[in-house]
């Protein structure tokens, strides 16, 4: 992307991998108003936050374009567990610690604030479309 985005929220998350072992992994993830990016650590084991320095430049992003919803949310041992559903039908795994406010909700939330405000859009533009097939048509009849 070539413009800022407002972030919403920047922190870890841990993703369950597809491969057949699904491990967790821990990503550096960054929420906009477009969507979720994960970041990859470079380094590879080590445990609590890893400096900035040892996050990858590279990013997968979950645009909220392509996402369905959030759910199945589960509280465990301390931590919250919840997938996010794309509109495929994907099913991507996450988890993340209960403290403070949960991932899963603000995702939801900036999930509903974009699909309301793409739902508004379209509405404005058919609003338009057909106002002006109307005056068009009106002047034709003159």
């Amino acid at each position: 992307m070539s413009f800022p985005v407002k972030v919403m929220r920047d922190g870890l998350l841990e993703k369950r991998s597809s491969g057949l072992l699904q491990l967790w992994k821990k990503k550096r993830c960054v929420l906009t108003e477009e969507g979720l990016r994960l970041h990859n650590c470079k380094g590879g084991g080590g445990g609590g936050d890893a400096p900035s320095s040892a996050w990858g430049s590279r990013a997968k992003e979950l645009r909220f374009e392509r996402m369905a919803t959030v759910d199945c949310v589960e509280y465990k041992r301390g931590l919250v567990y919840f997938t996010v559903v794309m509109a495929t039908g994907k099913e991507i795994d996450f988890r993340c610690s209960q403290e403070g406010t949960a991932w899963n909700a603000e995702i939801a939330l900036a999930l509903v604030r974009y699909k309301n405000l793409q739902a508004v859009q379209t509405g404005r533009n058919r609003h338009l479309s057909t106002a002006h097939l109307g005056s068009t048509g009106e002047d034709e009849e003159l």
